[in-house]
């Protein structure tokens, strides 16, 4: 059983980046851009076939894959080559690798969605006995929106934003009446752990609505902006230093997560388990999408701003210096790689 579920697990690994890759090879294609080879895996190959002058292959390690265009990343007097094609299209050629990872994710939300048959939503239905947060002006049938300023897209938001600054009140904006309402100062039963931190409680029950065609896209579309939230507030705290670097998770950690992710769902049924798989993997390739978009060199978001001042300037940047520019960033992304795998191991084994 244990198999089937490694086994899975590549599989949907493969597919956020087959979906990846796809993004940038439907509109390489679409726009006239030579594909020299769409690869799923690195290292040696082991299957290609060629067809319409691209080679399509797989490779003998399943960490990765890539779309190889003519003239990407060298120059090239190929009149099919990604050089030569207008910058509005490279722009949407280079986009649409992190759009794809959205999409699979919003699909795979959609997936576990599917399954239930109903939905929570953000709207109080009613309060604990001797509820503290309903003294503090919280009511029956309040719609949350917002926690300190934080949109509220759906009841996983409501944990995150109580539980991530440690703070012990809120302010809290909500929708009573068709009217919004901000509170301020909101407190929460709270309850202590074993580091010495205490942990805000939701003292009430929120409302759920029937499954149905447009609860499903809608909910779906909200657990997805949800998600988008989490992994893009998490990585501006490792920016600004409020999260460690160390606490950052690689192949090694992450592989890790979701064999005990696995584990847990196997003590009641095989589809909790690949249902908990998949939860991880719309998650990571959330994650891609929004980490390749961001401004930095080596990455899709990287080449976007060249591709942005080539658009404003109509001069194309010298490409021996975003050359070098992408070099150095990538140098600075495997020596990140390397740390993080680093601290995965140091986790593994107890360390951290």
């Amino acid at each position: 059983m244990s198999v089937l579920l490694i086994i899975i697990g590549i599989i949907l690994f493969n597919l956020i980046i087959f979906a990846h890759e796809f993004g940038h090879f439907f509109w390489a294609k679409k726009f006239g851009v030579k594909v020299n080879e769409f690869a799923l895996g690195m290292g040696p190959r082991i299957f290609k076939i060629k067809k319409n002058k691209t080679i399509f292959s797989l490779r003998v390690f399943p960490i990765g894959g890539f779309c190889e265009m003519e003239g990407e990343d060298t120059d090239s007097n190929d009149p099919s080559s990604f050089g030569k094609k207008k910058a509005w299209q490279k722009f949407i050629i280079v986009c649409f690798g992190a759009i794809m990872n959205l999409v699979l994710g919003f699909l795979m939300t959609m997936f576990l969605l599917i399954q239930s048959p109903k939905f929570v939503i953000t709207t109080i239905d009613s309060f604990s006995e001797n509820a503290v947060s309903s003294s503090f002006g919280l009511m029956k049938d309040d719609e949350i929106l917002s926690v300190n300023g934080s949109p509220v897209f759906t009841y996983k938001d409501l944990y995150f934003d109580l539980s991530a600054d440690g703070k012990s009140e809120f302010n809290i904006k909500v929708k009573r009446n068709g009217k919004a309402i901000e509170l301020e100062g909101v407190k929460f039963e709270t309850s202590g752990t074993d580091n010495g931190k205490s942990i805000t409680k939701l003292d009430f029950k929120l409302k759920t609505v029937d499954k149905n065609f447009i609860t499903l896209i809608r909910q779906t579309w909200m657990d997805t902006l949800s998600t988008v939230k989490i992994v893009w507030v998490s990585l501006m705290g490792i920016i600004t230093g409020r999260f460690a670097i160390s606490n950052m998770a690689g192949p090694i950690g992450i592989a890790s997560v979701i064999g005990e992710a696995a584990s847990t769902g196997l003590k009641t049924s095989i589809m909790d388990a690949v249902n908990n798989i998949i939860s991880i993997m719309a998650m990571i390739t959330i994650n891609l999408g929004i980490v390749n978009l961001l401004p930095l060199p080596a990455l899709d978001g990287g080449r976007l701003i060249f591709l942005l001042v080539e658009m404003i300037t109509r001069k194309k940047v010298n490409p021996k210096y975003e050359g070098w520019i992408h070099a150095f960033g990538f140098f600075l992304f495997i020596a990140l790689m390397i740390y993080i795998s680093y601290s995965d191991i140091l986790r593994l084994f107890g360390k951290i």
